[in-house]
C-alpha cells in the first residue's frame, strides 16, 4: 500500500470517528433535552390537575362564606376575580402569576374565617376546608416536583458542550413556579 493511500485511509477513518462523535454529542443531548422537556410537561400537567382541583372547589367555599360574611363582599369578591384571572391564564408564566394571586386572596379568606366562630363550627365550611388544605399540600408536592424537573433541564441545557445543542434547537429555560413576594411577609390577624 502506497503511503499515500494510508494517509487518506487515516484521515477517512479520522473523519469517521469524528463524525461519530458528533453525531452522538448532538443525537445523545437533544433526545436527553426532549426527555427533559417531556418531564417538565408532565410535571407541570400534575401541577394544574391541583389548581384545577382548588379552582372547583372555591365557588363552593366562597358561598358559604358568604351567608356568615356577607359584610366581607371585598374580600369575597378578590377571590372571585382572582379565581376569574387562573381561569383566563393562558402562559405557564400567566398561570403561575394568577394562582398566585388565587393564593394569596385565599389566604386573606381564612383571616376573615376567624372572626367568624359559627362559620368555624359549620360542618360545610369545615369539610371545604379540610378539602382546601389537601389541595394545597398537594400543590406545593407538585409545585416542587414541577422545580425539580424545571431546574435538572435548565441546568442541563447551560453546560457545556450540551448548550450548544440547546441552542442550535431552540431549547430555551423553563420557568420556576415560585412563590409569590407577598408570601415572605407574615398575614396580619386582627379581632
Amino acid at each position: 500500500m502506497s503511503p499515500g493511500k494510508k494517509t487518506l485511509i487515516g484521515v477517512a477513518a479520522i473523519l469517521a470517528v469524528l463524525a461519530i462523535a458528533f453525531y452522538s454529542l448532538f443525537a445523545g443531548n437533544y433526545n436527553r433535552f426532549v426527555k427533559m422537556e417531556e418531564a417538565i410537561n408532565a410535571s407541570w400537567a400534575q401541577v394544574e390537575n391541583q389548581l384545577q382541583r382548588r379552582y372547583d372547589l372555591i365557588p363552593n367555599l366562597v358561598e358559604t362564606v358568604k351567608g356568615y360574611a356577607a359584610h366581607e363582599r371585598e374580600v369575597l369578591v378578590e377571590v372571585t376575580n382572582a379565581r376569574a384571572r387562573v381561569g383566563e391564564a393562558g402562559s405557564v408564566a400567566e398561570k403561575i402569576e394568577a394562582n398566585n394571586e388565587l393564593s394569596n386572596a385565599l389566604s386573606r379568606l381564612l383571616l376573615v374565617v376567624e372572626r367568624y366562630p359559627d362559620l368555624k363550627a359549620n360542618q360545610n365550611f369545615l369539610r371545604l376546608q379540610d378539602e382546601l388544605a389537601g389541595t394545597e399540600n398537594r400543590i406545593a408536592v407538585e409545585r416542587r416536583r414541577y422545580n425539580e424537573a424545571v431546574r435538572e433541564y435548565n441546568q442541563a441545557i447551560r453546560q457545556f458542550p450540551a448548550r450548544l445543542v440547546a441552542s442550535l434547537f431552540g431549547f430555551e429555560e423553563a420557568p420556576y413556579f415560585e412563590a409569590p413576594s407577598e408570601a415572605a411577609k407574615a398575614p396580619e390577624v386582627k379581632f
